[in-house]
């Protein structure tokens, strides 16, 4: 079953958080920690979350009837550019034999994954500002 936009947004923003507390900590490996063991976990997820991440937004804007339509499905080969050129990136990473808080840094510097949290944090501002008070939302 695929995971909902919701679901993936929020799958995104924890890994991304996830990485900054382990770039911080200077770990030369992944390896002999439990945060290395978590890294590794949380970098399977977002990769899993980025798979059809845009076609997941496009079916969430699709049943919100948010308008116009045409400016979403122009934005949404955005967004998949984006997330492909962030999974390419992170499937670098974790094809690594060894993942330190350095090249986590790194890739949390990526102009292409920031691109895409960006993406995620505006489709979440159109989607939270269209909800009501109390209904679930997207985004930080």
């Amino acid at each position: 079953m695929p995971l909902e936009f919701r679901e993936r947004c929020d799958t995104l923003e924890e890994c991304y958080e996830f990485m900054l507390a382990y770039a911080g900590q200077g770990l030369p490996s992944d390896e002999g920690s439990e945060a290395g063991a978590q890294v590794r976990e949380f970098l399977r997820r977002a990769v899993e979350a980025l798979d059809g991440l845009a076609e997941s937004c496009a079916k969430t804007v699709e049943e919100e009837g948010l308008q116009p339509i045409e400016k979403y499905r122009a934005f949404f080969p955005v967004m998949d550019r984006d997330a492909q050129n962030s999974l390419a990136a992170i499937e670098l990473v974790r094809a690594q034999s060894s993942v330190s808080s350095q090249l986590i840094d790194n890739l949390n510097a990526s102009i292409h994954l920031r691109a895409l949290l960006t993406d995620l944090f505006l489709i979440g501002e159109i989607l939270r500002e269209r909800k009501p008070a109390g209904q679930s939302q997207v985004g930080t």
